[in-house]
């Protein structure tokens, strides 16, 4: 089954009585989006791992089961890391048109373990891509340097660290790593595939409750990127590193050691932002030809 979306012969297209609002592509299937929350802690990430419990295998076994199908794939905005927690996941899937729409979501909850929630599911508009068209990606980092740790009820999506943090510190080396970089120093590399992203925002904060909070957001992020990033700046909050640190590293290029990957636990994808329905499918077509990885020929 095809992720691409756009001109041709598998362009999509609205029939007739399928719904004013349901796009059909060309080979008699209908793209759905999907917004997906769920609890990172039981699962090995997103993706289908062999004899491992992922959110992608939960969700599709779910698919599998309500709609009588004997395979779906989903096509997700932000393939998160083991243990990584998200309220504002998007994905696509493309069903066969006769499978019926209405209740959908209620079914696929019921089956569903607790863990994950389909808080959406619609028809797509035309040119959508969950992955490709995406703008942004929005991520949260919760730390509590609290002495007691972290309160009962989010332990498991807040990172309990043992010692004070310098929040203004770390806040103004989160500044210094804003705009468009090689962030190879905070990646893990992939053969043929470009390091370079937009970091739209890295803000740092204390809220009135104590809690600080590291808002992430990117056109789109590598390999644990966001964590890496978290990583250097508790270096800073603690002041084991100046607040120019992190820039330092980065503008060097390869990973520094002294770089700790923050846990996972404390990270939650929130939200995936999407230009225009118009525009969605232009915006996937310019994407797709930076991000995907290229093939030696020859």
């Amino acid at each position: 089954m095809s992720d691409v979306v756009g001109s041709g012969p598998c362009a999509p297209h609205a029939v007739p009585g399928a719904g004013a609002d349901v796009t059909v592509m060309a080979a008699g299937l209908v793209r759905l989006r999907l917004d997906i929350a769920y609890d990172g802690t039981p699962f090995a990430g997103w993706a289908r791992q062999p004899g491992q419990r992922t959110v992608q295998g939960d969700v599709e076994d779910a698919l599998i089961r309500v709609a009588r199908l004997q395979a779906v794939r989903l096509t997700v905005a932000g393939r998160t890391d083991s243990g990584v927690h998200a309220a504002g996941q998007v994905a696509h899937v493309d069903l066969p048109v006769d499978v019926p729409l209405g209740g959908l979501a209620r079914r696929l909850n019921g089956v569903l373990d607790r863990s994950v929630r389909v808080t959406g599911l619609a028809p797509a508009p035309a040119g959508f891509d969950a992955r490709f068209s995406a703008l942004s990606r929005r991520y949260v980092y919760r730390i509590t340097d609290a002495p007691f740790g972290a309160e009962p009820l989010r332990r498991f999506d807040t990172l309990a660290w043992p010692r004070p943090l310098d929040v203004p510190a770390m806040a103004s080396a989160a500044l210094l790593l804003v705009g468009e970089h090689d962030f190879a120093a905070f990646c893990r590399r992939r053969e043929g595939a470009t390091t370079v992203r937009t970091l739209l925002r890295l803000d740092v904060l204390r809220r009135p409750d104590g809690v600080i909070v590291a808002d992430v957001e990117a056109d789109a992020f590598c390999h644990s990127m966001v964590r890496a990033l978290v990583g250097a700046l508790l270096a800073v909050g603690e002041g084991r590193r100046p607040p120019q640190w992190p820039a330092a590293v980065l503008r060097r290029g390869m990973r520094d050691p002294a770089v700790t990957v923050a846990p996972a636990h404390g990270l939650t994808l929130v939200e995936v932002r999407y230009p225009p329905d118009a525009e969605l499918a232009a915006r996937a077509e310019v994407t797709r030809a930076v991000r995907v990885p290229t093939t030696p020929s020859g």
